[in-house]
């Protein structure tokens, strides 16, 4: 895009910044006026239903908030860094956001320009600044090179980005829907964990297993040694793994047999914030990787198949169960191996656990093709942005 002129985006409008009002007055908070942060800025355009409160005239009196006129250009500078929105009302923001009014529309397509400031994220990220809550400055965001190109052109290129932007949207759906299908299935299948309405048997997490097992203390290395080592962070809160980021580990003769993770065996986050604590999820790889010291591995028994323990720890009743568990140990939450062994649980026959598992099993291969459409999807759309604005 370099044939085109290109502007500095703090001539394009006037930019205005934004506050909070006191949490003390309770009043500020009972009035009518739509007041964000960052954690609206989620899609091209918000209105009032995005706002975080509803905040009083006297309330923009007596702080830093302003009304920002509507169909403005609000992005997060920080908690949020690189997030974009237009309003399509007037409302306030907070600290964390900057907005710019008063776009001259004969030559900036707003749509355009949301994707454009978005594609600056890699460099916000550079130029981060602050200690304990990190931010760019206004200065940083005026700086950055907006391409013109005729107005036609940048609508065809919003119209392009859009559509690209929807397909992904609908695609993590998708996955997310199938998340959703495998708990549906747990509990036609087996009942509510809490009243038990088809009187399974019950007992504790250690009848189901055959080992329970804390994983290795040694350090990871980014470089490539025998085994790719699990993570706290490779578990999702949904139960599923994520390789993306990987680091190694080299194992003895003696160390493989202790901490090696294997298809089908159970992993369980024993340490992370009360929130994240028990993440749980089944591998599912044909390879054995190493798994770190923060996750407990568990292999069934032949009373258990890891796929409907791990569907039981992810339920609802699974997931309340393990944060009122879990215990506060400077600034991070522990459910040892102990108190994971005795979580009470239902006990179905294996067979129909065994049942649950091949259909969970189908699912994973419909997830694997979605989340083989969402990488293409995600590459189409990051060329496209090379290619519109490198």
């Amino acid at each position: 895009m370099s044939k085109w002129e290109k502007v500095k985006l703090g001539s394009v409008g006037q930019f205005k910044s934004g506050g909070t009002p006191s949490r003390s007055k309770n009043e500020y908070f009972e009035g009518n006026i739509p007041w964000i942060t960052t954690v609206a800025l989620k899609k091209t355009y918000i209105d009032e239903n995005d706002a975080m409160a509803f905040i009083s005239a006297e309330a923009i009196e007596n702080s830093a908030t302003k009304i920002i006129a509507a169909n403005s250009i609000m992005v997060g500078t920080r908690v949020g860094i690189g997030k974009v929105s237009i309003n399509k009302v007037p409302m306030c923001t907070s600290q964390d956001i900057i907005s710019i009014e008063n776009i001259d529309e004969k030559q900036l397509d707003k749509q355009y320009l949301v994707h454009c400031i978005k594609s600056y994220n890699c460099f916000f990220d550079t130029q981060k600044r602050g200690a304990t809550i990190q931010g760019i400055s206004s200065d940083v965001l005026k700086s950055i090179d907006i391409p013109i190109p005729p107005l036609k052109i940048q609508r065809e290129i919003a119209n392009t980005l859009d559509t690209a932007t929807s397909v992904l949207v609908m695609r993590k759906q998708q996955l997310a829907d199938l998340d959703k299908l495998t708990q549906s299935i747990f509990y036609n299948m087996f009942g509510d964990p809490v009243i038990n309405e088809n009187r399974w048997d019950t007992g504790i997490i250690k009848d189901l297993a055959e080992k329970i097992q804390y994983g290795t203390s040694e350090k990871a290395s980014v470089d490539k040694l025998t085994y790719p080592i699990v993570r706290m962070n490779n578990i999702t809160y949904q139960g599923n793994m994520d390789f993306s980021d990987m680091k190694f580990i080299d194992l003895s003769e003696s160390d493989k047999k202790k901490y090696l993770v294997y298809k089908g065996d159970l992993l369980f986050n024993r340490t992370n914030s009360k929130e994240l604590v028990g993440k749980t999820a089944v591998y599912r790889q044909e390879t054995p990787m190493a798994f770190a010291g923060y996750l407990i591995r568990l292999v069934p028994n032949e009373k258990a198949n890891s796929e409907f323990i791990s569907a039981y720890l992810n339920s609802s009743y699974g997931k309340k169960l393990l944060f009122k568990m879990a215990k506060n140990i400077v600034g991070m939450a522990n459910i040892n191996a102990q108190e994971l062994s005795n979580i009470k649980i239902y006990i179905p026959p294996i067979a129909l656990q065994n049942q649950f598992a091949t259909i969970v099993t189908k699912i994973e291969e419909q997830k694997a093709l979605v989340k083989q459409a969402i990488d293409e999807t995600r590459y189409l759309f990051d060329s496209l942005m090379s290619e519109y604005f490198e």
